[in-house]
This record gives structure tokens, sequence and C-alpha cells, in this order.
């Protein structure tokens, strides 16, 4: 599936909830299933800055595919890093780069967070994209 065709599954699930409080519970859930980050790889290095929680981020590249691996110290900020991992694992690096991730206004999650968290997705994001920079120009 493209990151456009996930996104918009992603809007329809989100778009069952009316209530924001419904939208964090699932948000929970959706952490619950992240791809979870091995212990070893839980290193400083591989800490997002700028988070207020405490959020791992690894990465690796098989087949010319990114797929990444998290975890993280806070349910909330565990469900927006499996989130956006659902919308861009298994894609070509420049996917990445180019991805307008319109999926986060259109059910919006930056809107209903806290400033620092708000900064934290950011932060994520933008990690993402640095490791796909990154394995872009290793091929």
């Amino acid at each position: 599936m493209t990151i456009k065709e996930i996104e918009q599954q992603i809007i329809d699930e989100f778009a069952i909830y009316d209530e924001w409080l419904d939208k964090y519970s699932y948000l929970i859930e959706l952490g619950n299933s992240c791809p979870t980050i091995d212990e070893s790889h839980k290193t400083e290095e591989n800490l997002i800055k700028g988070c207020q929680s405490r959020v791992w981020l690894d990465c690796t590249m098989r087949d010319g595919l990114l797929y990444f691996s998290a975890d993280s110290d806070a349910v909330i900020t565990k469900g927006i890093i499996a989130l956006l991992i659902r919308a861009l694992n298994g894609q070509r690096p420049q996917d990445i780069i180019d991805a307008d991730l319109a999926f986060i206004d259109a059910i919006g999650l930056k809107e209903h967070l806290s400033p620092s968290r708000s900064n934290g997705l950011t932060s994520m994001i933008k990690q993402m994209r640095m490791y796909a920079i990154a394995y872009s120009l290793k091929q």
C-alpha cells in the first residue's frame, strides 16, 4: 500500500470516533501494537530529542524499504509513534521524504495535543525523515 492509502485508512478509522477521549483510547490501543524496538537499541543515539517523554526509534532497510521499531515510556506517545510507523513502515526512503502526512491534520491530532506533545510529534517525524534521507544516500 502507498502512504496515501494508509493515511486514508487511518482517517477512516479515526472518523468512527466522535469524542477525543475515544480517539485517545484508540491511540493507546495502537501503541500496544507498535513494532517494539529491541532492548539493545534503547540507546541514547536512538532517543528522539525534543520529546517530553522518552521515545526510542530505530530503523533498518531491507530490499530497499525502511522498517521502523520504537518504544516510549508514555502510552499516548507510544500510540503516536505507532501511528507514524504504520503510515511509513515498509516504504521507500524517497516516499517517506516526500510524504506530507496530511492525515495528522485530517484526524485533528496536532490540535488535540499539548504543546510539548505536539513538539514531540514534530521531532518524531523529523527523525523518521532523517533516517529516510540517510538511507537514500546509501543507495
